[in-house]
């Protein structure tokens, strides 16, 4: 539910090695996204559940972003970039089936020195949630 107006809200996931250094690099190379995006850290893509997706846009988010590690998980290496996908797949359709549609969830690749990336990404979703409006269950 977008509540500051026609500003969206977004909820990053992002990992605590890989893609989160990537992220604060923006700030390093005066690099700026948008301001209504919260940031959560953890330490591997893969613990995004799609219930923490559903959740977030049922409870004010209007999209959610995962900046996913890659290959370069230290955690679980090249097996992080398969859970993931599979996650996101499954929080798609978990979205389809309650009404919301899918492409509120993004994902991409964001290594640790990828600031630009990050910025290019993140800003064309927030252009896309922009257009998508606040979130009504029913949407699809």
């Amino acid at each position: 539910m977008n509540e500051g107006g026609s500003e969206p809200l977004i909820l990053v996931f992002s990992t605590n090695t890989i893609s989160d250094p990537g992220i604060d690099f923006t700030g390093l190379m005066h690099l700026h996204y948008p301001t209504r995006t919260v940031i959560v850290r953890l330490p591997c893509s893969s613990m995004v559940r799609p219930q923490f997706v559903l959740y977030a846009l049922t409870h004010g988010f209007d999209g959610v972003f995962i900046a996913a590690d890659g290959p370069d998980c230290p955690y679980l290496a090249t097996a992080c970039v398969d859970i993931t996908s599979q996650r996101m797949a499954e929080a798609q359709n978990l979205l389809k089936e309650n009404g919301i549609k899918p492409e509120r969830l993004a994902m991409a690749g964001i290594c640790s020195v990828c600031a630009e990336p990050f910025v290019r990404s993140i800003k064309a979703f927030y252009d896309r949630i922009k257009d998508l409006g606040k979130v009504e269950i029913g949407e699809v």
